[in-house]
């Protein structure tokens, strides 16, 4: 097998659940091989880079081998190197390190006198950053 569709390989290699996801993601310009823009047909080779943006974040891959049929997560490095740099993966912990007012479990809904100094709080916050700039 010397080559194979863009969209066969990500869905084989499980970047996407459905084919049809993944050419609509080709389609829509979220993925690039090798820096460029592809169509779902566009063959795939050994060595070849591809880039994924899902949500805020890009994924890269470089293929290591080609394969047509859906392969179980344990096979999957055998074909596709996850090649994501640290800086892509840290956005995925951005909402974790926003605003976030923890409560302990089992405490219930907020009372009233909480959601005022809560919406307070959250006020001033944003205020805050909205005058340094």
């Amino acid at each position: 097998m010397d080559d194979i569709r863009l969209d066969k390989y990500l869905w084989a290699v499980r970047v996407f659940k459905t084919r049809s996801d993944a050419a609509d993601a080709i389609r829509t310009n979220k993925v690039t091989v090798n820096g460029s823009f592809a169509k779902p047909s566009r063959e795939v080779k050994i060595g070849d880079l591809i880039a994924v943006r899902k949500r805020q974040v890009t994924y890269s891959y470089k293929v290591l081998g080609l394969v047509s049929s859906r392969q179980g997560a344990r096979n999957v490095p055998d074909y596709c190197l996850d090649v994501t740099p640290q800086e892509e993966l840290a956005k995925l912990d951005v909402p974790r390190e926003t605003i976030f007012v923890f409560r302990d479990r089992g405490t219930g809904r907020p009372t009233k006198k909480e959601r005022r100094e809560l919406d307070t709080l959250m006020d001033e916050v944003f205020y805050d950053d909205g005058e340094d700039e």
